[in-house]
């Protein structure tokens, strides 16, 4: 059972030490915390610090094991991971040395596993690698490197990694409860398999197994109360929320380490899929399967950015392009006699009657928490199997992966150079099976792939593939199989119906399926991935706080467009002023511009919505409004007549 990276390591450790194995995830692979993390792989600088100032050999075990298994999953996914240096602002005089001695040490630590060397910068030259960095008071900086990596892609490669060593493998598939049977020897009762329910049809089914491995994450304890209702809880459950931004945040290859936040915690700063993401908090929360994040916490991250950026970047509420929450399963070790303390590395525990369960951990040491538990599993049940074989295992689409292999995809397939990047980045060698069954667009370049959304570079044949990748919804799709919902929620709304109507094709569903599912992505954007707090930051009820200049001039630019003094714009008025200056936008795009701002949903603009709409862009609250772009551009262009720019822009939430 698996509701982390850990549970599917488990399929793909078990066949190449020759044991039959199968796993049940009962939504999709990745669906939880796996695909909502920081992204990072990496040893855990802080946990050294903690290491040496308690001398805890434990927790420096913990980060030496971590810097191996870092090494280890850049080698086997070279396509998907990456090594990215991190700036480590200093800005008093006593800390450059402190730094850079803890950062030695890390180094220090990951031995010939070091994947570069850390180094000193000087003032200059750290503003010139990171120019919108708060410079007043600045003395230097420490650049050091881990691993970066594409999370929720990650843990697909494993699972198809295992499917092709011959696991079985099953996503949307839940456990009702545990199967048991008596022990003639012992009397006692023992796990011997689990009652399943296809998620998708309701169909119930028994897997019968010799052995039982919880790997459920937050939903821990929750499986080991199937097996004994009166177990105690193990699982602490804690919200780390991270939000998306703009790229322009951060330079396209330097991340920036907040080591102490103004409430203790560590802030990253991060270039990811060319965008910027800031993370995570660490926030204690109930256990759930749709973790939501947070006004607060995404209020307190945007403001430990800004005491780290230059007071000429002016970070906004409306930057914020999409949020989530992750829920993170710290454990306490049950068979400490300090059942409080919290374990920071993983726990493997087996229960009276044999049930296997892994917990806590994190996704950099999931190959070493698998073989652990394979382990315990081996020694436990008395199984045969050999040595472990995943140290070096390549996955799914490493063996002919190589830097340059998109150029082959331009070259071959007539593919954009930034997609067919994405593609090699994404699939490895894999990427041609994508390339080959990519549509023509009718251009004369590109030649194929049709891009599902203008400034992002997923295109319409990964779809397609994504269902042989086992995608049975919309929301595995602009989640998980592509990353659009983690980059830009208004991209990913946008690209919904064109992705279900291909889903639709390859998977036969009706119009009623096709309904169902936009409805769900569409609620897994409002509340999972931020757009509910996007809504909130502009509504009926809104506040203006225009000054009164600010306001006349405003209601000027209303009044060109409602010529009546109706108090109120619709389409007709739009269109009538564009017609004017010999501009033509068509219909249903002036009716999304319209309703992004028609906040009591009438099919009208008022004009006090309009003040509304550029009080919350004042106060940074909004950013990319269309409307408002379209009208300034038209009042400028009454007198310049330039073109107006209509495409959707970036959109922060």
């Amino acid at each position: 059972m698996c509701g982390l990276e850990i549970g599917i390591t488990h399929l793909e450790g078990l066949p190449v030490t020759g044991l039959k194995t199968a796993l049940v995830e009962r939504d999709d692979f990745s669906s939880g915390t796996s695909s909502r993390s920081t992204k990072l792989i990496h040893g855990g600088v802080r946990y050294l610090q903690k290491a040496i100032m308690r001398l805890d050999f434990e927790q420096y075990r913990m980060v030496k094991e971590a810097l191996h298994e870092r090494a280890n999953l850049l080698e086997i996914a070279p396509h998907l991971s990456g090594p990215l240096p991190i700036m480590l602002p200093v800005y008093k005089w006593w800390q450059l040395p402190y730094y850079w001695v803890g950062i030695k040490l890390y180094d220090l630590v990951a031995g010939s596993q070091c994947l570069k060397s850390s180094y000193v910068l000087s003032k200059s030259r750290a503003l010139e690698l990171f120019p919108m960095l708060q410079k007043d008071r600045l003395v230097g900086a420490i650049v050091y490197y881990d691993g970066q990596h594409n999370d929720a892609r990650m843990n697909l490669a494993i699972a198809l990694t295992a499917a092709r060593y011959g696991a079985a493998t099953a996503n949307y598939t839940e456990v009702v409860h545990l199967l048991k049977k008596t022990d003639p020897k012992s009397g006692k009762e023992r796990v011997c398999g689990a009652r399943c329910r296809d998620v998708l049809t309701g169909q119930e089914f028994d897997v019968k197994a010799k052995c039982v491995i919880n790997a459920t994450g937050p939903f821990t304890d929750s499986v080991r109360k199937m097996d004994d209702q009166e177990v105690s809880n193990i699982c602490q459950p804690s919200a780390g929320v991270h939000i998306v931004m703009p790229g322009y945040y951060s330079p396209d290859n330097m991340g920036l380490l907040d080591p102490a936040t103004s409430d203790g915690r560590v802030i990253f700063f991060l270039p990811w899929e060319k965008m910027t993401i800031a993370g995570t908090t660490d926030t204690p929360t109930e256990v759930t399967p749709h973790p939501i994040p947070t006004e607060e916490d995404i209020n307190f991250i945007l403001t430990e950015v800004r005491n780290y950026l230059s007071c000429d970047v002016e970070v906004r509420r409306g930057d914020v392009l999409a949020a989530w929450s992750g829920i993170r399963p710290l454990v306490t070790d049950p068979s400490s006699k300090d059942t409080q303390s919290i374990s920071r590395n993983h726990v493997v525990a087996v229960s009276d009657s044999g049930l296997v369960t892994i917990a806590g951990g994190k996704w950099t040491t999931y190959r070493s928490m698998a073989q652990d538990t394979i382990d315990a599993a081996i020694q436990a049940h008395n199984l045969k199997a050999g040595p472990c074989k995943t140290v070096g295992l390549l996955l799914q689409g490493a063996k002919d992966w190589s830097p340059t292999l998109y150029i082959r995809l331009v070259q071959d397939y007539g593919l954009e150079s930034e997609v067919a990047q994405h593609l090699a980045s994404t699939y490895g060698d894999k990427a041609f099976e994508v390339a080959k069954i990519a549509q023509v667009t009718g251009k004369r370049w590109p030649i194929v792939g049709k891009r599902l959304v203008s400034e992002f570079p997923y295109i319409e044949a990964e779809i397609t593939y994504g269902v042989k990748e086992y995608a049975c919804t919309a929301v595995d799709m602009i989640s998980r199989r592509t990353r659009l919902a983690f980059l830009n929620v208004q991209a990913a709304d946008e690209a919904l119906p064109r992705i279900i109507a291909i889903m639709g094709k390859e998977l036969h569903w009706s119009e009623q399926k096709k309904k169902e599912e936009l409805e769900s992505a569409k609620k897994f954007l409002y509340y999972e991935m931020g757009y509910k707090a996007k809504s909130e930051q502009l509504t009926d009820s809104s506040e203006i706080t225009l000054i009164p200049s600010d306001i006349d001039r405003y209601e000027k630019r209303f009044h060109m467009f409602d010529k009546e003094k109706k108090g109120f714009i619709t389409i007709l008025d739009v269109q009538s002023v564009l017609e004017s200056i010999s501009i033509q936008i068509d219909e249903n795009t002036l009716h999304e511009i319209l309703n992004e701002v028609d906040l009591n949903k009438n099919g009208q603009v008022e004009l006090n919505e309009f003040l509304q709409l550029m009080s919350a862009i004042q106060k940074g609250y909004v950013s990319g409004s269309r409307l408002a772009v379209l009208m300034k551009t038209a009042e400028e262009n009454l007198r310049e007549r330039v073109v107006i720019p209509v495409d959707r822009s970036g959109g922060g939430l």
